[in-house]
């Protein structure tokens, strides 16, 4: 089995959360400029086996697309393109910004940490990837 790597796209800067290759823990990666997205992502399916990206569909609560969707379609465009073979599915990421704050009070982090927006990122990622795959259990 390859691992299943999953995108909580920002404007400014981007979780990342990725599978192990038996894709039973969902793990939080790292942090990435969106600018260096792209650049990224290659890098590392050229390292590692990568069998999906997981990209999180930003809704609002009437269930209508956010502001940010035209963005993270341009995205999905420029990332079919440059890794043509790795398929991409979509997660509702409704309320993950907040249960990754949650998720921060929970573990214990102080204030200061929880203050830390690249980390919040990253473990949307995670809860992006997580709820993807209770989704196909």
């Amino acid at each position: 089995m390859a691992r299943l790597l999953a995108i909580d796209y920002g404007l400014k800067r981007t979780g990342i959360a990725i599978t192990d290759e038996l894709q039973i823990i969902a793990s939080g990666l790292t942090t990435v400029d969106t600018k260096d997205l792209l650049t990224f992502l290659k890098a590392y399916v050229s390292k590692e086996n990568v069998e999906l990206f997981v990209i999180g569909e930003p809704k609002q609560m009437n269930n209508k697309v956010s502001e940010s969707e035209p963005a993270i379609l341009a995205f999905m465009e420029k990332l079919s393109k440059s890794i043509p073979e790795i398929p991409i599915a979509r997660v509702d990421e409704r309320f993950t910004s907040k249960m990754a704050f949650q998720t921060m009070i929970d573990s214990g982090l102080k204030k200061q940490q929880r203050r830390n927006k690249a980390l919040v990122d990253e473990i949307s990622a995670t809860i992006i990837l997580q709820s993807y795959m209770a989704s196909q259990s």
